[in-house]
């Protein structure tokens, strides 16, 4: 791995061990706020800071006089302690049988097993917990950071979406004029966009919005092709928008690849569900083994992604 990198894969590392999954994002906001309030004598430029009741977990920084905003969703997937040693998913998660949860409640830490039992002979697998006591309900329980670089590839739970986050923060470092917003709730279902879509339209008259986010390894989207560029999943951007951002990744000379699926969403199913004017592109890297302990992603697919995004920002 190229040097030069070191400092942004080890911050990478860092989010990926902050616990945050949809509707405990606090932790990770505290994080980034801090190295906001950290770094930013050190940014090209200054932004203003964002936060409240208005916006519960949610971080929106505000550079300049902004024309575009990034959306980076905060949270991941995980699993909420029911009764006895039952696990209820948050989000999506795919994670076997032996893999190891981490979490807290009154009692103390805990370090638990994943166990994935079936239920009956035509139901579908039920999660559990293995743990040397009871752990107490309503305990948010995520996967256990075993962050590790070999070759050019990165392995970690959460590179979704930390890995968009670690590219709002590197944007941060040189944005004159932009939005970045940091989200919560994505992974299960949303929640937050609506009324932050709201804010930066009726505040600054900004429409046009950028997916900092990860999408999945297919037959067509391959580990060492470049970032990626959504022309469409579950939803449809308005054409006329992203034939403008292809033409912009074009003069940049960056490595990317087009995306076409007629599944999967992100924060954008909510822009453009408002009833304000949103247009949208998904820009992201691809990784395999999503929603596991172990995804993966190819680092220089990542630096692509950094780099479309600084251009983009310059010039939309």
């Amino acid at each position: 791995m190229n040097p030069s990198f070191d400092s942004d894969w080890k911050l990478l590392e860092q989010l990926c061990q902050v616990r945050a999954p949809s509707g405990n994002e606090a932790a990770l906001k505290a994080f980034i706020l801090a190295y906001v309030e950290q770094n930013q004598t050190g940014w090209q430029h200054r932004p203003k800071i964002i936060q409240g009741d208005a916006f519960q977990d949610c971080l929106i920084l505000v550079f300049g006089q902004p024309r575009t905003a990034v959306f980076a969703h905060m949270d991941s997937v995980g699993f909420t302690v029911r009764y006895q040693d039952q696990l209820v998913p948050i989000g999506s998660p795919k994670a076997e049988s032996g893999s190891k949860l981490v979490g807290e409640d009154q009692l103390g830490p805990i370090l638990c097993e994943l166990r994935m039992e079936q239920a009956g002979e035509n139901s579908s697998k039920q999660a559990k917990y293995k743990f040397g006591r009871g752990i107490e309900r309503g305990t948010e329980l995520v996967y256990e950071c075993n962050f590790q670089q070999s070759d050019d590839y990165i392995h970690s739970c959460y590179l979704d979406n930390r890995l968009g986050v670690l590219n709002a923060l590197k944007l941060a470092e040189t944005l004159e004029n932009g939005i970045l917003i940091f989200s919560c709730w994505e992974e299960h279902g949303g929640g937050s966009v609506p009324y932050l879509a709201k804010f930066i339209f009726e505040e600054y008259g900004v429409s046009r919005c950028l997916i900092s986010d990860v999408t999945w390894v297919t037959d067509g989207i391959l580990h060492g092709d470049g970032a990626v560029i959504s022309l469409r999943d579950r939803n449809i951007p308005r054409r006329t928008f992203v034939n403008q951002i292809v033409a912009l990744a074009e003069e940049s000379n960056v490595s990317y690849q087009l995306e076409v699926e007629g599944s999967g969403s992100s924060d954008a199913r909510e822009l453009q569900l408002s009833p304000h004017p949103f247009d949208w592109c998904f820009i992201g890297t691809p990784v395999t083994d999503a929603h596991t302990p172990i995804e993966k992603v190819y680092w220089p697919d990542a630096v692509h992604m950094f780099a479309i995004y600084q251009y983009l920002m310059k010039t939309l």
